[in-house]
């Protein structure tokens, strides 16, 4: 059986970095109707990292979901080409050699954490000592000799030539905490209180966790001015709070209390008002030519999209150069630019079936700190993948995350392999049967010889 499954998974493995090397291919063919020179070498880089992971991966994880590297290495693959595609336009900061320099340092954290976690439940014991380091984290931007702002945002540390943004690895180490405190909360937190309409409310002394979470979330989005990360950390944790206690009074209760702290934000602090403006008339030539957090690279967004229409202008023949940012904030906007709204969809599917199979780790999880840091995990990619979406396609306001695997630099690249090593070290515990069975297996395929 095991067999089998690494089998089917080295083949799903290898049609990736086929597409990944044919999409290169083609980009080179759209600027210039040439195949790129370095296509067989990127190709062969992408392939010798992910086999590498693979080899990992079968040794030490043998029992884990067979989909979810596969499906990395199609998004990662895919980044890739789209960062070389707008390097071609001479966009600063757009390097397909940086990225895959990145991608090999994310593919050794991926495989280092599955080598030195062989039990992801020993987290558990760390729960707090991780709600520390989460916090600690999240307040380095603010530290006056480290901190750096870019762009208005306090959301970076500089220590030397290495700049990092440490956020990125606070939402994990946040995740972990919760999963930690909820499973030993949640028999308290699931006790309702008073009955209003068709809805159990908690009980009020029972409110200081979300109030805590949702002060901290503010703290983000007021002083460090990252609407991102604030709303990304409130809303997994209102996500994580429900998966404990199945009410959803605390979802109610979250929205009301995230929607009035931003309101209330909106009115007192003038960089949250302008995030609003933008969001609401981006055509209004004020905010459009104003100089720092304006329209334009929003507008430039829809535009390419529009122009992209439902299957893309072809890969190599967009105007990515016109959007601000196109490497990093709005890789989503040259997507659906090149490869329309079928291939958008497309690239949405795959990150709908990382989560897909995340989820299903958690339901065939047999201990519940297992079930909520999966069921966590999987939502935290999901929130940001809809938050990075709806901002550029204008349903919500601009956050200024980045896209999972695709856009460029280290910090969220690092951190995303390893909440894929996590959720494949999850699934091979939550898959692997028991030591009988394993025995009879291998017994059966003896006498089957």
């Amino acid at each position: 059986m095991t067999a089998k499954r690494r089998g089917a998974q080295l083949v799903m493995l290898a049609f990736a970095i086929v597409v990944v090397m044919g999409a290169y291919a083609s980009v080179g063919l759209g600027i210039d109707g040439q195949i790129p020179s370095g296509t067989f070498t990127y190709g062969l880089g992408l392939a010798v990292l992910m086999f590498a992971a693979y080899g990992v991966l079968a040794k030490w994880a043998p029992w884990a979901d067979p989909l979810l590297l596969p499906l990395v290495t199609l998004l990662n693959g895919i980044g890739l080409v789209f960062i070389y595609r707008i390097e071609q336009t001479g966009q600063a900061g757009a390097s397909a050699t940086n990225q895959l320099m990145w991608t090999a340092l994310g593919v050794v954290m991926f495989s280092a954490t599955l080598i030195v976690l062989k039990d992801h439940r020993t987290l558990q014991r760390l729960t707090y000592t991780m709600g520390a380091l989460g916090l600690l984290l999240l307040v380095m931007p603010l530290l006056p000799i480290i901190g750096e702002d870019v762009n208005g945002a306090s959301i970076w540390i500089k220590i030397g030539p290495l700049t990092y943004q440490p956020a990125e690895m606070a939402k994990m180490a946040l995740v972990i905490f919760f999963a930690g405190y909820l499973v030993a909360k949640r028999d308290v937190l699931a006790l309702a209180g008073r009955r209003l309409f068709f809805i159990d409310l908690p009980r009020v002394r029972d409110l200081g966790p979300v109030l805590i979470t949702w002060g901290l979330s503010l703290g983000v989005l007021v002083l460090q001015k990252d609407l991102g990360s604030s709303l990304l950390v409130f809303g997994t944790f209102i996500a994580m709070l429900y998966i404990a206690t199945q009410r959803t009074s605390w979802v109610l209760i979250g929205v009301l209390l995230f929607v009035g702290g931003a309101v209330l934000a909106g009115q007192l602090f003038g960089h949250v008002q302008d995030r609003f403006e933008v969001w609401l008339d981006p055509g209004n030539p004020e905010f459009y030519n104003r100089e720092l957090g304006g329209s334009e690279q929003l507008m430039q967004g829809l535009f390419a999209m529009g122009s992209g229409g439902i299957l893309g202008t072809g890969l190599g023949q967009g105007f990515p150069r016109e959007i601000p940012l196109s490497f990093s904030d709005f890789i989503i906007a040259v997507v659906g630019e090149e490869l329309g709204l079928t291939g958008l969809m497309a690239l949405l599917m795959v990150y709908a079936l990382i989560v897909e199979r995340g989820l299903r780790t958690a339901l065939a999880a047999r201990d519940p700190f297992t079930k909520l840091l999966a069921g966590g995990l999987s939502f935290l990619l999901a929130w940001q993948v809809f938050i990075i979406v709806g901002g550029v396609t204008r349903l919500i306001p601009l956050t200024g995350l980045v896209t999972p695997f695709l856009s460029a630099g280290g910090s969220a690249l690092l951190t995303n392999w390893i909440l894929i090593a996590l959720l494949v070290r999850m699934s091979d515990a939550a898959r692997r049967p028991p030591p009988q069975a394993i025995q009879n297996e291998g017994l059966t395929q003896v006498f089957t010889r």
